[in-house]
């Protein structure tokens, strides 16, 4: 019989006894016990071993020699005291892990660096997450520009569901995923994924993510329905060559959040999102980011506020790493495609009954709108388009909001900015917009215009129709624009003005054709804009 000798390890604040065997240069092998077993169960495999290896064999907490527990045992401490074992014996290196019966669950949801990784299967995998809620989420989440720092306890001591690390050609297929302390499906840094038929129920907790994605590439996310409190499905970092298809979202935050790295060449296609209350689809760029060659098609959104939130601020999330004196690089946001959408936008966020806390709206979560957002000059979004695009607003909006001018520079969260000046559409500093075949109605009267271009270059706007009120300025409004085309517009109900042109730097605005008879004034000129600057051929 193999000699073998007990370690003292702290993990989690417990005392977990670790049985090892030979010698500690040798290749290291995690051996993983089951229900009724310790780490020393495994002495007939080790003496069976032919080559030398390093076997370290930890009872679980509550077995053997390990510390017990005193507030109860639940499965998710297995997978975060794997970690912290991980973590001590070795740090930031692969691990071989073989596990039986208990170990072997856990070695099962636990991936680091490994290949060819398979889940299927109609089982349920059940974080029991409400166990770790305290009331309080990771501190990470979003703040009212201005607001100081949150004072409140951060809860980070919790497991996610699923953690795949570094994992290449990883296949989770067919099984239902609930109940998480935290994410319920972080996939980090990992490639050639395929996700299909995985049904996510994750609404006990805060932060309680759908899918998370970090630096990821070629995914591809088919037949999944996701319900959850957080993102449901994060795509953080440089993720590349990913497809989502054929699938269903409802969640208080957002769908597809995008932030930071260089994320490109993704499609999201044939989804329904609905209940959604934290703007499904957000873009918000910084700092030495990048995103470019996104196709958004056929897909219906109903019960959201946002829709759509894309922002582009440079000033912003710099890198821990980045020295302070250098100076920041700009991102890019380009060739981002909208097709074929139906939308119903709701006046607020609400409380989901089946989520244990209450929503608290943001400022600025309030009668939103599709906002496509520069903060300034420097940074400016470019090539982007709308075609087939019908959204109902809920109506609503004040003179107050209609006589905004100077919109907050913010382009981090969709809510940052505070209330948007059109119910619609706004736009600032882009260039090269497309808006074909768009239709936004309204359900309640609204006092600002539908569409406000502020900084637009390059821009194309045919077949858009709108409703519009007396009581408005105007339908449309277009700040120190250039180069804007519209075309084949309709009117469809009365409004005072169809088009307000403001500002001394508006080029070459055209109007072309369409259907303005609803419209008392065709035009207007306002802060110092000139006639020579607009064409009407209408």
């Amino acid at each position: 019989m193999k000699p073998s000798a007990s370690l003292s390890v702290p993990v989690r604040g417990l005392a977990y006894h670790v049985r090892v065997w030979g010698d500690a240069g040798a290749p290291k092998l995690f051996m993983l016990h089951g229900r009724m077993d310790v780490g020393a169960s495994f002495q007939f495999l080790v003496d069976a071993l032919r080559r030398d290896w390093h076997v370290i064999a930890p009872d679980w907490r509550g077995f053997g020699d390990s510390e017990w527990c005193s507030d109860g045992y639940w499965f998710p401490d297995y997978l975060a005291d794997l970690e912290a074992l991980l973590d001590h014996f070795v740090p930031g290196e692969p691990a071989r892990l073989v596990g039986h019966s208990l170990g072997g669950n856990v070695v099962m949801l636990y991936a680091a660096e490994a290949e060819n990784v398979t889940i299927e299967g109609r089982g349920t995998v059940d974080g029991n997450g409400a166990t770790f809620y305290t009331g309080y989420g990771d501190g990470t989440g979003p703040r009212t520009p201005g607001a100081p720092p949150s004072t409140s306890p951060r809860n980070v001591e919790r497991p996610h569901l699923f953690v795949f690390h570094k994992c290449s050609n990883l296949v989770l297929r067919d099984a239902f995923f609930t109940r998480s302390a935290y994410h319920c499906c972080r996939i980090l840094k990992c490639d050639h994924v395929r996700i299909d038929g995985i049904r996510i129920y994750n609404r006990v907790n805060k932060n309680n993510d759908g899918f998370h994605f970090n630096d990821s590439t070629y995914v591809h996310i088919a037949n999944c329905t996701v319900q959850c409190q957080d993102d449901a499905c994060a795509l953080f970092g440089s993720n590349k060559f990913v497809t989502v298809t054929n699938c269903s979202f409802s969640t208080r935050w957002s769908v597809f959040r995008f932030g930071g790295g260089e994320c490109e060449n993704v499609t999201v296609s044939n989804c329904v999102i609905y209940d959604t209350y934290g703007c499904p689809i957000k873009l918000a760029c910084g700092n030495r980011a990048r995103f470019e060659n996104m196709l958004f098609s056929n897909l219906i959104m109903k019960n959201v506020t946002g829709p759509i939130t894309i922002g582009l601020d440079s000033r912003s999330r710099r890198s821990s790493t980045q020295p302070a004196t250098e100076p920041a690089r700009k991102g890019i946001v380009r060739n981002i495609v909208f097709n074929n959408i139906r939308a119903t936008v709701v006046k607020e966020p609400v409380n989901h009954p089946d989520i244990p806390f209450d929503v608290k709206p943001y400022l600025g979560e309030t009668r939103t709108c599709i906002t496509v957002n520069g903060v300034s000059g420097d940074d400016v979004i470019e090539n982007v388009s709308f075609t087939d695009v019908h959204v109902t607003y809920p109506g609503g909006g004040t003179k107050e909001e209609a006589d905004l001018r100077d919109v907050p520079q913010f382009a981090g969260e969709y809510f940052q900015i505070g209330p948007r000046p059109a119910y619609g559409f706004y736009a600032r500093n882009v260039r090269g917009l497309t808006l074909s075949n768009v239709r936004f109605d309204t359900e309640t009267p609204d006092l600002r215009p539908a569409v406000a271009f502020d900084h637009v270059t390059d821009a194309s706007v045919n077949g858009l129709s709108a409703t519009g009120n007396t009581e408005a300025e105007s339908l449309l409004r277009v700040i120190d624009s250039k180069d804007v085309l519209l075309s084949e517009t309709r009117v469809l109900t009365p409004v005072a003005t169809f088009l307000q042109v403001e500002g001394e730097k508006n080029e070459s605005i055209v109007v072309d054709g369409g259907s303005v008879s609803k419209a008392s004034k065709v035009l207007t000129l306002a802060r110092g804009a000139s006639e020579k600057s607009v064409t009407l051929r209408v």
